[in-house]
């Protein structure tokens, strides 16, 4: 049946919203696909549904090929799983949580992995049930603390979450396997770039995890690749440290004075003026201080030693300390700890450690990889107005550990060897992860092998994003004057606009329509009276359906005009001749 717009549930905006940041926002609430309900939530119209049902048919049919099964879960979940897998404490304030009449705690669905670990427990036992994978298409709920960019960061979405389950490793990685060729036939089927990166398995552990970006400018993740092949987001990269100096015969470390020199710049430039030699920020070591809140609530300051040329990167700090959150210190902090001197905090006093192994202040000290035994370093003595030089990193100090904070910079070493990384903005669309056991162990997922022995299940998880992906093709598939959407996923195929006042026009555009319907096209008809031609062109153009007929001036002479919206070509063709045209392969 023709779709005709005098009776859709549509209305297109001039203007565009106030709260728009990105042009998918603009362009998808403009062209009436969406509307704002409350901050990072939307209620999806006509026109929203049909592309997104359209992208969901897209992942369904090669979830089928690649043999994973569908199910659907409540997105309202009791708390008891998530409290077996040590989850209900370890989302913090990112999820909705909610209680019922009876008092009993609940919340709103942020994944689903307890869920689909407990089911397949309660109804398989045996190595013989496997392998299996499952997935659902279901919303998700997190309680993001600044909601932006319309659907691309919202605090409900669709998302596409599979599982796979084996018994051994080697049926994981061969799972694993089918669903990242899976995922790579989406996005060519959607049309969409995208870059496999390497990133960090968090705190389920897991051999692999690698998460598909597609590279754009309104991406929130930053991700580094090299020519040679090389890719990974910012929190997976690995420094590559250089080699260990022997520290026989440097000289002994020095403490001198450095009047209002708190930050690196200033200590370079007072260096530079002081003290012998040329120095530079890559020669100093910067102290960070952070706090650990920790899952149980208890508060832990650090100090991270970093070249002082470098930044902390918040999102690799996020994952270095996890699941602890983590912030700078505050001003309270440094009140009770008094031998940290902010300034000119070091890890080394001449009257004895006060970071690292042994510290006098019960502080732990963590250190940039770069932070090599032997290397030599100008930081802070831990006295006001004075720092040390020729500092000997494995001689004078040593820390507890190291950690990967620093932010990544174009020419940094792939760890790869494959040559300088460059930097990159991009919007994760998709996630493969090999989760080992870490949800079996915990929710006591096990089933007999071979040798009628129990064995922990080995699981994979596999992620889509279905309305960041429509965002993301509304970002990727737009003019000047509105959407453009690919043939895969446009609402409909072919939109027909009839104009003018006369009656020849509308009967010509029914016609067309109802026998373009019949050779199997998804139409909509603008039968709209009494609207101009300039409003009917101004929404065809919004509404973004890749191929427009006219039909109006020519109509008296049976001639329609056929406008490709995704090349601009405009011809003027038979309407008896047009059915062919627009069906043609």
């Amino acid at each position: 049946m023709v779709t005709r717009l005098s009776h859709y549930f549509l209305r297109t905006l001039r203007e565009d919203p106030a709260d728009a940041e990105v042009t998918s926002h603009r362009l998808l609430v403009r062209a009436g696909y969406i509307r704002r309900a409350a901050p990072g939530i939307f209620t999806w119209l006509p026109l929203g549904l049909r592309v997104k049902a359209k992208i969901e048919g897209i992942v369904r049919e090669e979830m089928t090929r690649a043999g994973a099964y569908e199910v659907h879960f409540p997105a309202l979940l009791p708390r008891e799983p998530y409290e077996l897998s040590g989850r209900w404490e370890a989302y913090g304030n990112g999820i909705f949580r909610l209680k019922d009449r009876k008092d009993a705690d609940y919340l709103l669905a942020p994944t689903h992995e307890e869920m689909f670990t407990l089911l397949v427990k309660d109804l398989y036992s045996s190595y013989k049930d496997l392998p299996l994978t499952i997935y659902q298409i279901q919303d998700k709920y997190r309680d993001e603390a600044r909601p932006r960019a319309g659907l691309l960061r919202g605090r409900e979405f669709t998302m596409k979450d599979a599982y796979s389950f084996d018994y051994t490793d080697a049926g994981l990685e061969a799972s694993y396997q089918l669903q990242r060729d899976a995922y790579e036939r989406i996005f060519q089927r959607l049309g969409m770039e995208y870059v496999i990166v390497n990133a960090d398995n968090g705190l389920m552990g897991g051999a692999r995890s690698e998460e598909f970006l597609h590279p754009t400018p309104v991406g929130e993740d930053t991700f580094v690749r090299s020519a040679g092949g090389y890719a990974a987001n910012v929190e997976a990269f690995t420094t590559v440290a250089p080699e260990a100096i022997a520290f026989d015969g440097l000289p002994a470390p020095v403490v001198f004075d450095s009047p209002n020199t708190p930050t690196i710049d200033t200590l370079v430039a007072h260096c530079n003026a002081v003290l012998e030699g040329e120095y530079a920020a890559a020669d100093t070591l910067k102290n960070v201080v952070l706090a650990l809140t920790h899952l149980d609530g208890t508060r832990e300051l650090v100090v991270v030693g970093i070249p002082g040329d470098r930044e902390v990167d918040d999102k690799r700090v996020e994952v270095a300390f996890a699941p602890a959150a983590v912030e700078p210190a505050t001003e309270a902090d440094f009140a009770k700890h008094p031998l940290l001197v902010k300034g000119y905090i070091g890890p080394w006093s001449e009257l004895g450690p006060v970071l690292g192994e042994e510290s006098a202040t019960g502080i732990r000290f963590f250190l940039d990889p770069r932070v090599v035994d032997g290397s030599s370093w100008i930081t802070g003595a831990n006295i006001d107005q004075k720092h040390v030089h020729s500092l000997v990193a494995g001689r004078d100090f040593t820390g507890d550990g190291f950690v990967e904070v620093a932010n990544v910079r174009p020419g940094d070493a792939a760890p790869d060897g494959s040559g300088p990384v460059e930097l990159a903005r991009g919007m994760e669309i998709g996630h493969v992860f090999q989760l080992g056991r870490f949800f079996a162990e915990k929710l006591g997922l096990k089933v007999l092998d071979e040798n009628g022995k129990l064995v922990t299940v080995t699981m994979g998880s596999y992620g889509i994003g279905v309305t960041r992906i429509l965002a993301a093709l509304a970002e990727l598939n737009n003019d000047g004057k509105g959407l453009v959407w690919p043939a895969a996923i446009a609402p409909f195929d072919v939109h027909v606009v009839a104009t003018g006042r006369d009656a020849v026009a509308f009967e010509l555009a029914e016609k067309l329509s109802a026998d373009l319907e019949a050779a199997g096209v998804d139409v909509l008809l603008d039968d709209r009276p009494k609207v101009s031609p300039g409003v009917k062109f101004g929404d065809a153009e919004l509404v973004g359906v890749p191929r427009i007929v006219i039909v109006g001036r020519g109509a008296a002479d049976g001639e329609v005009e056929v406008w490709d919206r995704r090349t601009g070509e405009r011809q003027t063709v038979a309407a008896a001749d047009a059915v062919a045209a627009l069906t043609a392969p």
